[in-house]
């Protein structure tokens, strides 16, 4: 077996065993020690950031859904094998319509001291739903990685919403814009929580990431 088919052996492995969700920490002094690499999942409201943890970890209800925009505003910390190998870090969503402008500096303050104040942060995830493409805000949250020089996916949600012609028209500008900013990675992914479409990959990243 070569080096990539036992890395994705060994991803499949890890999110088979035991995943537990820990804690929602409000600020960075409610996380826990930072002796596990994390990896982090950004995302638009209802992009479908809970439907692809749930789908990558095999679980239906570990992360929850919520058709409420808006409704996590705390990191949300989930530990992959026991002892924990992993921790995925739910951030709060961004941009929903109508929030209080408290709230929303509040996202930004708390996203903004874990991107820069995480030394165990390997790699983010930035979810963009397929069937709208990039919006402002997503540019604006890739700004923000950029200045953290933290290293970036972008992964494309409900691929099995739209056609494939459609498809490769998103993913083609997906590409231009990830080659715009330094922190994003070359490798995107296109995935369906519905259909398990790319979750193996985004597992193996998963871990390669983390682990390297």
């Amino acid at each position: 077996m070569d080096g990539d088919d036992d890395l994705a052996d060994r991803a499949r492995k890890l999110f088979a065993g035991p995943i537990d969700f820990l804690k929602s920490a409000p600020e960075l002094k409610f996380l826990p020690d930072p002796d596990v690499p994390e990896i982090a999942f950004a995302g638009r409201s209802n992009v479908g950031k809970s439907s692809l943890l749930n789908a990558l970890t095999n679980r239906k209800s570990l992360a929850r859904t919520s058709n409420t925009p808006g409704r996590t505003q705390e990191l949300n910390v989930f530990d992959v094998g026991r002892p924990p190998q992993i921790r995925l870090i739910d951030m709060p969503g961004y941009g929903f319509a109508d929030a209080p402008k408290d709230m929303v500096r509040r996202w930004r303050y708390l996203v903004n001291d874990y991107l820069r104040g995480r030394a165990v942060l390997r790699r983010a995830l930035v979810l963009i739903d397929s069937r709208h493409g990039f919006k402002d805000v997503d540019r604006e949250v890739m700004d923000m990685l950029d200045s953290a020089a933290l290293s970036y996916h972008l992964v494309l949600t409900k691929v099995d919403k739209v056609k494939p012609t459609a498809l490769a028209t998103t993913l083609e500008a997906t590409a231009a814009e990830a080659a715009k900013h330094p922190a994003a990675h070359p490798a995107i992914f296109t995935t369906s929580s519905e259909t398990g479409s790319g979750i193996a990959e985004l597992r193996t990243a998963i871990l390669e990431a983390a682990t390297t």
